[in-house]
């Protein structure tokens, strides 16, 4: 219907009327003066703002599984012939390759070359801006695969998936196998004598390890006392080697060229561009979750972010999807690290925009699916890690939250437990978002009420913004109940204004 309607009404008339109808219920404008009326009006009834400026390539599906195979396959492995020790799960697919497929809510970037990330950078600089001169209490949304090149995420992604995946094996001789990650202690000196007959090194050498990084002084190593010995591998060179399967020591990481190296760099330098524009211009940077194949390098960025920058205030917000079965070990981690080294931890919590995507990849390729068997596990995965991070408020005030949903039971859920522990609105420590266009019965009530609401804002140039907006067209099932929500509630509203003659009051 789109592009018929392109075509027939021509370019002026097309976007007036989609600026009337279908872009104009879900974007809130061209660019960042465009915006500034919204922004206003929603201001005025408490609702805050995300900036995210929804721009997407309008590649053909060929085209985008091009640009990702290229893009996400090292230099390495097109030398090396024959088997490269990497998991199915973190190698590129040309069938998986666009990676818009199944996806409805959430932009998608491909890599083209350096000069794009560049200006990728400049636009979420310039959304940066858009926010602090909108509000003074402002989010900027950006996306990690906008700014590199993906093969670094892929590559470390598998990095720190087989490195936990170790640590659970030990954890299991120990018989602490099923716990969750933040209860798992292993006693130090049968970890090193582990590690030292499966041949890592020398027990020698690992009780140096160890030593050197102030590891397991307690007497119990733990995931996070793990994770430190990969924090910086040019100490650690040896560990970067796990047994895979067949008890064979494997290297975690290909070599990279000079050229690859070089792009890694100038995806984090990016990455400190923006928080350091963020702080300046007092936003918080929300960095959005992606396929789990990229995610564990996304998150473990972030949290690098997060201990440079949350040290004042909370700048940077890590995402957590709650439909994946690791999400409450993700969250209680990083709880327990910011609680650790003292610095302000920030998330939004999802439920998540790619599970039909990534069940199908993980079936297809044949690797665990690492989504929950079925929406009411989700359900309480999502209540569990919000419980968690609401107790780290009630005793530690740094935590903080976003309840990112549509959902008015999780809603409610968040409320009430606000109350039974006595944490105020006015503390602003737990917020509320929703989508534009979407679920203002929660949104508005909401921010009437003094609670801190925001909605996720999109904006760009409207033929631009047209291949996010085709695919918000095909929303799941769950978004369009909530949309039959609003329509039972908007009619009644109608009907009760007409029978009081009250039709033309104003909104909300």
């Amino acid at each position: 219907l789109i592009n018929l309607s392109r075509v027939v009404l021509g370019k002026w008339l097309f976007e007036k009327i989609m600026r009337m109808t279908f872009y104009g219920q879900f974007v809130a404008g061209v660019d960042q003066d465009d915006i500034k009326p919204l922004i206003r009006h929603n201001s005025s009834f408490g609702v805050g703002s995300i900036l995210d400026y929804s721009v997407e390539e309008d590649l053909t599906q060929e085209e985008a599984e091009k640009k990702e195979m290229e893009s996400c396959e090292s230099l390495a492995e097109k030398e090396v012939k024959g088997d490269i020790h990497r998991e199915k799960k973190f190698r590129p697919h040309r069938q998986f390759g666009d990676r818009r497929e199944n996806v409805f809510s959430a932009r998608t970037y491909f890599y083209a070359d350096e000069s794009k990330c560049d200006q990728y950078m400049e636009t979420f600089l310039k959304c940066i801006a858009a926010s602090g001169g909108s509000s003074e209490d402002g989010f900027s949304a950006i996306k990690m695969t906008a700014l590199g090149r993906p093969q670094f995420l892929l590559q470390f992604s598998e990095v720190l998936v087989k490195w936990r995946s170790f640590f659970r094996r030990l954890a299991a001789e120990q018989g602490q196998g099923g716990l969750a990650a933040v209860d798992t202690k292993l006693d130090m000196e049968r970890l090193q004598k582990s590690l030292a007959k499966l041949g890592i090194a020398t027990l020698e050498e690992i009780t140096h390890w160890f030593t050197r990084e102030n590891i397991g002084l307690s007497g119990t190593v733990d995931l996070l006392d793990w994770n430190n010995l990969i924090d910086n591998r040019t100490k650690v060179a040896k560990l970067f080697v796990v047994p895979n399967q067949a008890g064979e020591i494997e290297p975690l990481l290909l070599q990279f060229t000079e050229e690859e190296e070089l792009q890694m760099k100038r995806m984090l330098q990016r990455m400190d561009v923006l928080a350091k524009e963020a702080l300046k211009k007092r936003v918080r940077l929300m960095i959005d979750a992606e396929q789990t194949y990229f995610q564990p390098a996304i998150s473990r960025l972030t949290l690098e972010m997060q201990r440079k920058f949350n040290i004042e205030k909370p700048v940077i917000f890590n995402t957590y999807q709650c439909y994946l079965k690791d999400a409450y070990d993700n969250v209680t981690m990083d709880v327990e690290l910011s609680r650790r080294e003292n610095w302000y931890f920030g998330a939004k919590l999802v439920r998540g925009a790619y599970m039909a995507q990534e069940r199908k990849r993980a079936k297809e390729i044949g690797y665990q699916d690492p989504i929950n068997k079925t929406y009411e596990d989700t359900n309480a995965v999502y209540h569990r890690c919000l419980d968690y991070i609401l107790d780290e408020i009630k005793v530690n005030r740094k935590a903080n939250v976003m309840v990112a949903s549509h959902n008015e039971k999780s809603v409610a859920y968040t409320l009430r437990r606000m109350h039974e522990l006595g944490l105020h609105p006015s503390s602003k420590k737990i917020y509320f978002g929703q989508l534009l266009g979407m679920s203002d019965q929660i949104s508005f009530p909401l921010g009437q009420a003094g609670y801190p609401v925001y909605k996720y804002v999109p904006y760009g140039p409207v033929e631009e913004v047209l291949p996010y907006l085709s695919r918000r067209a095909q929303e799941n099932r769950g978004m369009v109940a909530g949309t039959q929500r609003e329509r039972v509630l908007l009619w009644n509203e109608l009907k009760r204004r007409i029978l009081k003659g009250d039709l033309f009051k104003a909104a909300y």
